[in-house]
């Protein structure tokens, strides 16, 4: 069988997200965080996707829909966050409001030297983002 050459998976640990609608979420982490669509299999005749690899900020990030009668059911996200590192906080912060993301920490000016906030998206992952805070 010959298999479609795949895009190169970036960055150091790569998370595969399994979603409520991995379609959708990959149309959402398009606009709110500027990621690249590099790969997406054909969806089943359910309209789930297997995977689907997105490149945001240089780093691989995978998405795949639940499939529960092979033994991946559709879990609540939880215990981990997704940071961006970005060069305008406020801006890409705003940007991902803006595309359906929610607040949960306000960008702020943090402890540590970066100006930082929370944003959970709709399918429940949490974000972080960060930049360091620009002397004045």
């Amino acid at each position: 069988m010959n298999a479609p050459q795949q895009p190169p998976v970036l960055g150091g640990p790569c998370p595969y997200l399994s979603v409520s609608n991995a379609g959708k979420a990959a149309d959402f982490y398009v606009t709110a965080f500027g990621a690249e669509e590099v790969a997406r299999m054909p969806p089943d005749d359910k309209g789930r996707y297997m995977h689907i690899h997105l490149v945001i900020n240089g780093g691989s990030l995978m998405l795949a829909d639940a499939f529960p009668e092979h033994g991946a059911p559709l879990e609540k996200p939880a215990g981990f966050m997704l940071h961006l590192q970005v060069e305008d906080v406020d801006a890409a912060f705003g940007k991902a409001v803006k595309a359906g993301a929610t607040v949960k920490m306000p960008v702020q000016d943090m402890f540590w030297g970066d100006r930082y906030g929370q944003l959970v998206d709709p399918f429940g992952v949490m974000w972080t983002m960060g930049a360091p805070i620009k002397a004045a």
